[in-house]
């Protein structure tokens, strides 16, 4: 019996394919990672939390993009070996499926591997476990599904394969799903993001009082005598069309108000919402001085002159 030729039309259809199923499979796990993440915090951890979800994102518009292209391309092949049995002993089909299995088991090793390691170093979370349990569940999927495949037994039995396939839809679905519930939407994304900049703003605006103090010794009566166009000193408007607020409240002591669309504490989740820098400090009970909530707040400041000491004056200036 002769062996079947690849034409370009078949390498780029198996190439295509396995992209998208590779790229779909490491997006779910990461997506599946990025809710542990959520769910179970690492107290130990003090590194930057996106406040965007940004990974959840990434791995959710991956999955909508790549799953049915995966499933199409599949699909396709299915159907061409349906039509040709020959299609079914190409070379680059038999080395495709190899690969993966190879892959997936090697994964699987290696995950329990790690677990072991981490479990004899005493290192052993609820965290931790999900996503070995995560990952190895994954890789033992992949691998039976494929090594199933290269023995014909999708071929056989296609029914089974139609019901692993709604299976796997059903799970890639439940976990985009998830993701909304646990980011919001993009309208409610987008309004966090203006109350964002609208803190940051207010730190903008905050530095440049202080530091007019700082050469006058007084506070500005008004916002429009901080705007210094030779320094380049504008002041920030609100993105959303309204206008920040200033008053003078004391000698040295002023506050800052500004319009906001959300709690920067979710009370239902205890997530917070994004804001800017600084945040609080963990494990100290000390709040963000940027703390706010939903409609109008206003950030009360009374400048210490022994941190923020006035400019020498008796400098005379580089001739």
């Amino acid at each position: 019996m002769n062996t079947p030729k690849v034409t370009p039309k078949d390498f780029f259809i198996w190439a295509g394919a396995m992209i998208a199923l590779y790229s779909s499979v490491f997006a779910f796990i990461a997506l599946l990672f990025q809710y542990i993440d959520y769910a179970y915090p690492d107290v130990l951890s003090y590194s930057y939390v996106d406040p965007f979800s940004g990974g959840i994102r990434i791995a959710m518009a991956t999955l909508i993009v790549m799953v049915p292209v995966a499933i199409l391309l599949l699909r396709f092949i299915r159907k061409d070996i349906v039509a040709d049995a020959m299609k079914a002993e190409i070379w680059i089909r038999r080395w495709i499926l190899v690969l993966t299995i190879f892959i997936a088991g090697f994964a699987a090793v290696g995950d329990l591997i790690t677990l072991i390691n981490y479990f004899l170093g005493g290192d052993i979370t609820t965290r931790f476990v999900l996503k070995v349990a995560v990952l190895l569940l994954v890789a033992l999927a992949v691998f039976l599904h494929f090594l199933a495949d290269l023995r014909g037994y999708w071929n056989q039995y296609p029914q089974y394969a139609r019901m692993v396939g709604w299976g796997a839809g059903v799970a890639v679905l439940l976990a985009i799903v998830a993701g909304f519930f646990i980011m919001g939407s993009p309208t409610q994304i987008r309004l966090y993001r203006f109350d964002t900049q609208k803190v940051s703003d207010l730190q903008n605006i905050q530095y440049q009082i202080v530091n007019f103090w700082q050469q006058k010794e007084k506070l500005p009566a008004t916002l429009s005598e901080v705007a210094d166009p030779i320094s380049g000193n504008t002041i920030p408007v609100d993105p959303q069309g309204g206008a920040y607020r200033y008053e003078v409240t004391g000698a040295m002591s002023f506050k800052l108000c500004a319009t906001f669309n959300a709690d920067s504490k979710d009370v239902n989740t205890g997530r917070s919402v994004p804001i800017a820098a600084p945040y609080p400090v963990k494990g100290t009970g000390i709040e963000d001085t940027w703390q706010h909530g939903s409609g109008e707040k206003c950030f009360e400041r009374t400048i210490d002159p022994e941190r923020y000491p006035p400019f020498n004056k008796n400098v005379s200036p580089a001739k």
